[in-house]
């Protein structure tokens, strides 16, 4: 496509398989730039993103809430009106009186401080040195289960046989659902059954909720008794449906990007035998290989954020209660921070400076999980492998491949990798 100044970013499919064109295109026009249909300001410059990741609303006691951006619209960007017209240069009044009216309100992600500081005291609770220790010892054994399961067939469907169960039992485990439990969370949780009519967080929401409250009620040495009776930093004890929409959060929020973080490495082992045989030669050299991962196919598209007051970013102005969407993914390759963007280079010294889970105070909760996670699956499957390959007959020759990806500017991944091994 030539003409992109008017692409439909939000709703082109051509766009959403190869974003990367346009993304360059946006920041030659400027790192900051405004999409004409919606009016949202497209960030898709690193330093500008940064700057907005260190700038989120504060709320210093006792004084009025100060600092620029909002994140009550991370999920719904421009596409969800408030009830009162955004007016004047400042609308921190109507973000409080209708931040509500937003889609997932009530979760983690959209909160800004102090109750955001106060609702990931209490995941952190979760996701302790000592308890994703435990959790890596989980992933080693369950990484060799799943590939006895496909590696003597010499094929598998990377994302239905391995990521997806992977990630999903690994967060499972590490929130402590019972092992009796994991095969349930599975078959109601799995992306792949092709139901649309299923409710995750709903199920998570209940399921939590009957951990936590039975955790309350008769207290064991587990993970699930640590929710249970955390307590906010003023020594308050949260309402079960709090703690139980905060467990809902890390597993959800961590399981899908992972899924497609694992899909995409195995991509680039499987299209690039060079770059297969130096992690073989070199496990040392995984660490850096997922980060290159992450910042040259970044999970995570897109991240909105609302001006509570009028600012000025790159020299754009930007009305209070406009809507900003960050891009990782275009970030990720601004070349004023990476040299070659979008090549792979397994040695970039500064590749783990990419923002595929963002950066401030919304940091990814769960990104130490998705390192040891990537960190342990490549391991496993290299070891359990002398060669991987791209399958031709499900995904074309080299110089004619076909990948579907999922159909939504939100996240970027494959729907499906066929692999074959030896």
């Amino acid at each position: 496509m030539s003409d992109f100044r008017n692409a439909k970013f939000f709703k082109d499919r051509a766009i959403q398989d190869d974003p990367y064109p346009y993304f360059d295109w946006v920041r030659e026009q400027s790192p900051v730039w405004q999409e004409p249909r919606y009016g949202v300001f497209l960030i898709t410059g690193h330093p500008e993103a940064m700057a907005v990741y260190a700038d989120p609303a504060t709320f210093p006691p006792d004084d009025p809430p100060s600092g620029t951006w909002s994140s009550c619209n991370i999920v719904s960007g421009p596409f969800a009106p408030f009830s009162l017209p955004l007016e004047g240069d400042d609308v921190s009044d109507t973000i409080a009186a209708c931040r509500h009216e937003l889609p997932f309100s009530d979760q983690l992600p959209t909160f800004d401080p102090p109750m955001h500081t106060d609702h990931r005291h209490l995941m952190m609770r979760l996701i302790t040195p000592k308890r994703l220790k435990e959790n890596e010892d989980f992933m080693w054994r369950f990484a060799d289960e799943l590939i006895d399961g496909f590696v003597a067939e010499g094929s598998c469907e990377w994302i239905g046989d391995f990521a997806e169960p992977f990630t999903l039992t690994v967060v499972a485990d590490l929130e402590g659902v019972p092992t009796s439990d994991h095969a349930m969370f599975r078959e109601r949780l799995s992306t792949l059954q092709g139901q649309m009519e299923h409710k995750p967080l709903e199920f998570l929401y209940a399921r939590f909720c009957e951990y936590i409250e039975d955790r309350r009620q008769n207290p064991r040495n587990d993970v699930l008794t640590g929710l249970a009776t955390a307590t906010f930093p003023d020594g308050s004890t949260p309402e079960v449906a709090d703690a139980a929409l905060l467990a809902a959060n890390l597993f959800t929020g961590g399981q899908e990007t992972t899924v497609r973080m694992l899909s995409f490495a195995l991509r680039m082992l499987g299209e690039r035998a060079d770059l297969q045989h130096a992690v073989r030669r070199s496990p040392e050299r995984i660490p850096n290989f997922i980060e290159e991962t992450l910042r040259l196919e970044s999970p995570l598209r897109a991240q909105f954020r609302m001006a509570r007051v009028r600012t000025t970013l790159a020299g754009v102005d930007i009305p209070a209660g406009a809507s900003v969407m960050l891009a990782p993914g275009a970030c990720n390759r601004d070349p004023r921070v990476f040299e070659d963007p979008h090549e792979f280079d397994l040695d970039r010294a500064n590749a783990r400076q990419h923002i595929a889970f963002g950066h401030g105070i919304h940091t990814c909760a769960g990104a130490p999980l998705a390192r040891a996670e990537g960190r342990v699956a490549i391991n496993r499957i290299l070891e359990r492998t002398s060669d991987i390959t791209i399958s031709e007959d499900e995904h074309g020759p080299a110089d004619d491949r076909r990948y579907d990806y999922l159909p939504t500017y939100f996240l970027r991944g494959l729907r499906r990798l066929h692999l074959e091994m030896s």
